[in-house]
């Protein structure tokens, strides 16, 4: 398990027993359970082997069998892992447990949703930065369970000028030239452009990619044509599920898409003894 994952873990867990559980301490010694993880709507499953490494930190003896890996399509009343060991620590370890579990699986089945829209086309679909503050790491990893794919992890890995760095820089080109100047040519930029002036003063950029801001399909593909497989294109902006498809079809490379980690539903799941 990750060391950052495994950190997180150990902060949700102080957050949720700080000193003891008192509901169950003093009424279980070395009693046993067994439990099921029950899927209760269909879904994509995410996050189950941090939700073991939780029971697991809370007591290495409790026995854990997945069922349903990352990136397992389940349906309603589906097991998804099943549970067995000390009762006291099957309860201490169960709601922040499941609470990694519903969210990473949450973000994995509203991800394949998406994903599923691009059937027919070469596009990827792209997270972004808008994580939970903390849980970027999972969240993103849940992303690719879904069968999305990871955009930049942090500022560090990688260049995006958007319209306030342009701004405050006077122009795409000038923006581009300086940033290029200091990381060389290993690293990407990605510059935002929201209109077609804009999209062809980028293009005559050293930049790599693209990003297509809240354009309308129909312009998206006038920037395709001129674009000529010159840069890589991403499509940004309002992605919904229904409209996927059509923005598929303009050409784009890619399409990111915010709501996949910050308007997700957690999947329900439980653990039922």
């Amino acid at each position: 398990m990750n060391k950052e994952i495994k950190q997180i873990i150990e902060s949700a867990l102080f957050e949720d027993i700080p000193t003891i559980d008192v509901s169950s301490h003093f009424l279980f010694t070395d009693q046993e359970s067994s439990g099921n993880f029950i899927a209760k709507e269909n879904g994509v499953i995410s996050g189950i082997d941090v939700c073991m490494e939780v029971f697991k930190t809370i007591d290495e003896t409790t026995e854990f069998s997945i069922l349903k890996p990352n990136g397992s399509s389940v349906n309603k009343g589906d097991i998804i892992a099943k549970v067995r060991g000390k009762t006291k620590s099957i309860l201490m370890s169960e709601r922040v447990g499941l609470n990694f579990l519903q969210r990473m699986s949450g973000v994995a089945t509203l991800t394949n949703l998406f994903v599923k829209e691009t059937k027919g086309y070469s596009t990827v679909i792209l997270d972004t930065r808008k994580t939970t503050p903390l849980l970027r790491i999972l969240e993103k990893k849940a992303v690719v369970d879904g069968g999305g794919t990871n955009h930049r992890m942090n500022l560090s890995e990688m260049v995006m000028l958007k319209d306030n760095h342009i701004k405050a820089a006077g122009s795409i080109i000038k923006a581009v030239e300086l940033v290029r100047k200091n990381v060389g040519k290993d690293m990407k930029i990605e510059v935002e452009v929201e209109n077609l002036e804009k999209f062809k003063e980028a293009l005559n950029s050293d930049a790599d990619i693209i990003m297509l801001d809240n354009m309308s399909n129909d312009l998206m593909t006038t920037c395709v044509k001129l674009n000529n497989h010159k840069k890589v294109l991403e499509a940004s902006g309002n992605m919904t599920v229904d409209r996927i498809k059509s923005v598929c079809a303009t050409g784009v490379d890619t399409i990111s898409v915010g709501a996949i980690t910050h308007s997700y539903p957690s999947l329900d799941i439980s653990l039922k003894f």
